[in-house]
């Protein structure tokens, strides 16, 4: 069993700390939700903890197949999701594909154009993102996410900007490629985003463990 560990973990800004010595275990086959209003931490803690943010206190490791990876070593084994993640906007969608295939393996051995299918995008796949709408530029990023080859899959607030057809796909999407990755996902509350998640956080709690 694959393990997330955090041990005494703190971040601040400037002399505010937003969280401090928290101490989690997140393992494979238990989908955490992380509970919290916008501007209590909550998405800060996920980007600590996928390794995209430094903590000032504290450490992360990944227990992947009985051998321990270091935070600096997260990237290869992370896909993240998150409204404000920013896309190559001058990219198609077939490029925006083809790209980050360079960085991940697909799930299952599929193939790009199988990605594009899976998006639902296949008329826009020659469009550039820039001309993209919110709801259209979440599913992308959702796509990009889920269907990675991760051990570790972390999604912020997954189902903003799509209407109720997308977040039927969205649950979908998670069906099908969730099972076997520790997965995080941070939400407002919104049930719809962590349907599936068997254990719930409130990061107000953590601020203050």
């Amino acid at each position: 069993m694959n393990q997330l560990v955090a041990t005494d973990l703190g971040k601040k800004f400037g002399k505010e700390w937003i969280f401090r010595h928290v101490n989690l275990v997140f393992e494979t086959e238990q989908p955490t939700v992380i509970l919290g209003s916008n501007g209590s931490g909550k998405s800060t803690l996920l980007q600590v903890l996928a390794g995209a943010t430094l903590p000032n206190e504290g450490s992360i490791s990944l227990i992947l197949n009985q051998r321990s990876v270091a935070a600096d070593d997260l990237f290869p084994h992370v896909a993240f999701s998150a409204p404000y993640l920013e896309l190559m906007e001058e990219f198609t969608l077939e490029e925006m594909i083809d790209f980050h295939s360079g960085f991940k393996t697909w799930q299952n051995q599929l193939r790009n154009a199988d990605i594009l299918s899976l998006s639902g995008l296949e008329n826009a796949r020659k469009k550039q993102l820039k001309n993209f709408s919110s709801g259209m530029r979440q599913r992308v990023k959702l796509t990009l996410a889920i269907a990675s080859q991760t051990p570790l899959l972390f999604l912020d607030e997954p189902c903003a900007n799509l209407d109720a057809a997308a977040k039927k796909w969205y649950g979908d999407l998670i069906g099908q490629f969730g099972n076997g990755r520790i997965i995080i996902v941070c939400s407002n509350s919104e049930q719809e985003e962590y349907f599936f998640c068997t254990r719930e956080l409130n990061v107000h709690e953590l601020k203050t463990s």
